[in-house]
């Protein structure tokens, strides 16, 4: 396999256009894609499991009966995995479990002013629509990552949307995943008429009020057009292709680094791995080790697509590598430098941070606690990872009693009465003429 990389990038050397250039994310595709993805649609919201069928035969190349899982596949699935993988799984859970529910926010109430009592409750969202893709690999942590927030957040009714490999199943070890997270409906669909069918609702797969997981932009356009229509279920964040940022010093080793780049580099032809550094050597050791380490694995012929947007930047110091990353404001930020623990506090802009030489990205993928869903495409600026908080609504309340309409209500009336609005101040007016007040 004949895998090339871009050349160096002297950071101190390079003007603007090239600075913009080099953090520049791969394209998103070009063309009627948009208006692909309003027919698709628009077609599921017309004919329902017929459409899915249709597109299913067309894009996943198997014809369906039954779009959901049945209970026969249910009862086969857990004895088809590995116990070792099971074992991970229930690992893995645990821990994220843990993470999840120790952020899971609680209720307010308190007396603003004598009389005065104002309260927030979180209620769950209900039902919510989870999407895990497909392709090559059985997305078993994403199956953990969407479910265990949305069963902590007490979502009652959690559907599942993945697609069918050729043979017309949803892989056993996504099965057994989801089983163990508490999900009980899976159905097979895949693509932006998944989205659609848990978007709008079909004959079989229940319209839900929010969906979530990452995808590719046809995915992503999906949920987009989705959350625009009238009743239309609200998205979670904008999750596109994979990236990484790595920041090595010359005391980092190389090849962990290269490992780090790839792993992210291998998910997909439109991922993005950069690596910034103020060490020249540290950063040519990682082209020629790159090359190399990537031509030998199996997804080689992705990672020759993929690499084609690999960056190594070369800075003056960390502190000029972090004002680049925070610039970029990348998914994945891995620290692989000395005092990487003050590096981080420098950090104003990721999705998550990994400090240190012994925290691959890897673990935050799969199992150290924290949420593999983020925000992609530099919206790690505005937007947050999956947490258990984006599957909860947040309801605010307010009693008064009439010694409190006294404290409060002339603050009221006089501010409606500075915007015009009449009926708000006669609606505290009144009550306060009623009760002795007038």
């Amino acid at each position: 396999m004949d895998i090339q990389i871009p050349g160096l990038i002297d950071w101190k050397q390079a003007d603007e256009s090239r600075r913009a250039d080099a953090l520049r994310r791969p394209p998103i595709p070009a063309g009627d894609f948009q208006t692909v993805v309003a027919d698709i649609i628009s077609r599921v919201c017309e004919k329902g499991d017929e459409a899915l069928r249709e597109f299913a035969e067309k894009y996943d190349g198997v014809s369906l009966g039954a779009l959901e899982v049945s209970a026969a596949e249910w009862a086969q699935a857990e004895s088809a995995v590995e116990p070792t993988v099971l074992q991970a799984m229930d690992d893995a859970i645990e821990r994220i479990s843990a993470f999840h529910l120790a952020g899971k926010p609680g209720p307010l109430s308190m007396e603003t002013a004598p009389g005065m009592r104002c309260e927030a409750r979180y209620l769950p969202i209900d039902p919510v629509g989870l999407y895990v893709p497909g392709g090559s690999a059985p997305l078993i942590s994403t199956v953990i990552m969407l479910a265990v927030p949305a069963r902590i957040a007490g979502c009652r009714e959690i559907v599942l949307c993945t697609p069918p490999d050729k043979q017309g199943r949803v892989s056993p070890s996504i099965l057994a995943a989801a089983s163990r997270c508490g999900v009980k409906r899976v159905f097979k669909a895949g693509g932006a008429q998944a989205i659609a069918a848990m978007g709008l609702g079909t004959e079989s797969i229940p319209a839900c009020a929010k969906l979530f997981g990452p995808g590719n932009a046809w995915v992503t356009e999906a949920k987009q057009q989705i959350a625009a229509l009238p009743g239309g279920a609200a998205r979670d964040m904008p999750a596109g292709p994979s990236e990484v940022l790595v920041i090595a010093d010359q005391h980092a080793d190389a090849t962990a680094v290269c490992w780090d780049l790839l792993s992210q580099a291998e998910h997909g032809p439109d991922s993005q791995a950069i690596v910034i550094s103020e060490s020249r050597p540290m950063l040519d050791d990682i082209g020629r080790l790159l090359v190399d380490m990537a031509a030998r694995l199996p997804r080689a012929a992705i990672l020759a697509e993929s690499l084609q947007f690999l960056r190594r930047i070369q800075v003056e110091s960390v502190r000029e590598a972090l004002e680049i990353s925070n610039r970029y404001a990348p998914e994945h930020l891995i620290l692989n430098c000395l005092d990487a623990d003050k590096a981080a506090d420098g950090v104003t802009a990721a999705g998550s941070v990994f400090i240190g030489p012994w925290t691959p990205e890897s673990l935050g993928d799969y199992c150290s606690g924290t949420n593999h869903v983020l925000p992609t495409y530099g919206y790690a600026r505005a937007y947050s990872g999956l947490s258990v908080n984006d599957f909860l609504r947040r309801m605010t309340l307010q009693r008064a009693s009439l010694a409190g309409l006294r404290n409060v209500g002339p603050c009221a009336a006089t501010l409606a009465q500075a915007e015009g609005l009449d009926a708000h101040r006669m609606a505290v007016d009144y009550r306060l003429s009623n009760n002795g007040d007038g």
